[in-house]
């Protein structure tokens, strides 16, 4: 299927006022799982957040893990891995902008994921949320990747999708 693009006619309010630029970005959030493509989407976060006036967050969320119940029996259940929130948060420290320019803070939360990473947006006023992407399917994202869905539907600022490259990608 081929896509094309037609131009739409401009309202006469549009012909009329000068172009507007991009909203400015002074507060990015990036939400990580500290996982292989973490490092990736730092560096493009950070080239997001070059401004003087920017700020980088680099949120990661432990999650509070409930077992599955259905018909009112646990079915399996589910444990936090094995670090603790001091080793997590020496391994979000491990993230770091290579541009000094960059202000950046880290962020360690635990509970939901999307839940949290929305909070830490409203509470801190971001302009942007960056995500990655995994391509999970089954019950992996059934689990875990619904974080996604969530953020999508219910941030309140711009969220930026970025696809983290998996093994034997080119």
């Amino acid at each position: 299927m081929n896509a094309t693009c037609a131009n739409l006619p401009r309202s006469a309010d549009a012909a009329d006022s000068p172009r507007q630029a991009p909203p400015h970005l002074r507060t990015i959030l990036l939400a990580t799982d500290l996982g292989a493509g973490s490092a990736e989407l730092l560096r493009l976060a950070c080239a997001m957040a070059r401004d003087p006036d920017a700020r980088l967050l680099v949120l990661h969320v432990r999650p509070n893990l409930r077992p599955v119940v259905a018909y009112g029996r646990a079915l399996v259940q589910l444990t936090h891995p094995s670090e603790d929130a001091e080793q997590l948060g020496a391994r979000l420290r491990q993230l770091q902008a290579t541009d000094p320019a960059v202000h950046l803070e880290h962020l360690l939360a635990e509970g939901d994921p999307a839940t949290e990473i929305l909070r830490a947006a409203k509470e801190r006023g971001c302009d942007l949320i960056v995500l990655g992407l995994q391509g999970r399917t089954g019950l992996e994202r059934l689990l875990t990747g619904g974080v996604v869905d969530v953020v999508l539907r219910r941030a309140r600022c711009l969220v930026a999708l970025v696809k983290v490259p998996g093994p034997g990608c080119a």
